[in-house]
């Protein structure tokens, strides 16, 4: 028995492996490429950062732009230099000089560093592979040094009228100060700012508000709905086609639709909302942070009501006619009918919707962001449109990685919410069916 039981275990297992791997290519692989990405400094409108860097390294490239030109503009200035100048800029040359002989000493190193200056010599631009070369920590920070060092100094020499080229001199010495590339990891930096940052927690107020009363709304208008149309009437076929026509429509083109009839000077429902009381002017319904709130949510309400419509009315359908039967012999009413059959019966059905739904509505990107961007002043901006401005809008692909973790795990949390508090009964009775 117990043999007989591990093989049916291990071909349990072998047979849901393959969905098990698909789900972790498709669905987790990318949310652990996302948390990688969140422990470093990573953005791509920063030529030191627009790449992960674990270790020092070097841009001959910029390099070699400005060291050669910078010590020849010194020797010209060592000719004409007297006294204690060209004694403080012979100390700088030869401080480089040095710099450049330590970074030389590593034949890899030595070996790149003459690939890209004979490309520079024939005007050629080397390969991202042949001009970043790795230095050692200890090398890369006397090199940071030795570069801020020379800065300082040619521009007390500067200062002091010493310098007979010193817009020359000074802008290559500072040419300098970009070529070095340090490491860019940064930990959990990025989830301590996020946490720390009032905006993250606007856009947070902002997700759960949006979430909590159009997926309110949806489930009694939804389940009305679905009410409705389980009834057996003449036209049921056509009332069910149209109820779902909103919810056919692509969502960013219900939203541009929206924006027009939410317009300020021509739209239909602004100037009927203001005609019966809902608005002071058609303007506010996209110009105030209250009147955008209603905005998004009455467009999102329309958009997906039939959705959940849809999966109440499948939940309806399974339910036997000869329990409302039984009920209804006994004297139940109408609402006591519904109270304790229908909601009892249609529970599991509820949780899927809301489940859905809930999750739908939470990651909502698309509906606000065409129809009002996530303004005015950021009042209807959620989380997700948060982690898009940040990580296309700003390139910011490190913090913006690390937004996207967090709507990730805001998500696993409803998920298991929604599972414990209102999937319980239903495990505990699927259990005790089974046993």
């Amino acid at each position: 028995m117990r043999n007989e039981k591990r093989m049916e275990r291990i071909l349990g297992y072998s047979l849901v492996a393959p969905a098990l791997l698909l789900i972790l290519a498709i669905a987790i692989w990318p949310v652990i490429q996302s948390f990688y990405y969140s422990l470093f400094d990573y953005r791509l409108n920063d030529p030191r950062k627009s790449s992960i860097h674990l270790n020092y390294s070097l841009d001959l490239e910029g390099y070699l732009q400005n060291y050669p030109f910078l010590q020849s503009a010194l020797k010209q200035e060592l000719a004409t230099a007297e006294g204690t100048v060209k004694e403080t800029l012979a100390e700088v040359e030869q401080k480089l000089t040095d710099m450049d002989a330590a970074i030389r000493k590593d034949e890899q190193v030595a070996k790149q560093y003459d690939q890209v200056n004979e490309a520079l010599d024939n005007f050629e631009t080397p390969s991202e592979e042949v001009k970043i070369v790795e230095l050692d920590e200890q090398t890369a920070k006397q090199l940071i040094s030795t570069v801020d060092s020379a800065v300082q100094t040619l521009k007390q020499i500067h200062q002091g009228g010493g310098l007979k080229q010193p817009d020359k001199v000074v802008g290559l010495a500072e040419g300098l100060t970009g070529v070095v590339i340090e490491p860019n990891f940064v930990g959990l930096k990025h989830y301590k700012d996020n946490f720390s940052d009032p905006r993250l927690w606007k856009a947070l107020w902002n997700t759960t508000f949006f979430t909590v009363v159009s997926v309110a709304v949806e489930l009694v208008l939804g389940l009305a709905i679905a009410l409705l149309i389980n009834k057996a009437f003449f036209g049921r076929g056509l009332v069910r086609a149209t109820i779902l026509v909103p919810w056919a429509i692509p969502t960013a083109v219900s939203a541009l639709m929206w924006k027009f009839l939410y317009d300020g000077q021509n739209g239909i429902v602004a100037k009927y909302f203001e005609n019966i009381g809902l608005v002071d002017r058609m303007g506010d319904l996209l110009t105030t942070e209250a009147g955008a709130m209603f905005a998004v949510i009455f467009a999102d309400v329309w958009k997906t009501t039939p959705y959940m419509a849809l999966l109440l009315l499948a939940g309806l359908q399974t339910i036997p006619s000869s329990l409302y039967e039984a009920a209804s012999i006994d004297g139940a009413t109408k609402w006591q009918q519904f109270v304790k059959v229908t909601l009892p019966l249609l529970k599991s059905s509820i949780l899927v919707a809301l489940l859905f739904r809930t999750l739908d509505a939470f990651r909502v990107f698309d509906l606000i962001f065409v129809l009002t961007g996530g303004g005015p002043a950021n009042s209807t901006e959620t989380i997700s449109i948060l982690a898009y401005k940040v990580m296309f809008s700003q390139t910011n692909f490190g913090n913006g990685s690390a937004l996207a973790v967090i709507v990730f795990i805001c998500v696993a949390i409803i998920s298991m919410i929604y599972i414990k508090w209102l999937g319980k009964d239903l495990l505990s009775d699927s259990a005790s069916a089974k046993r």
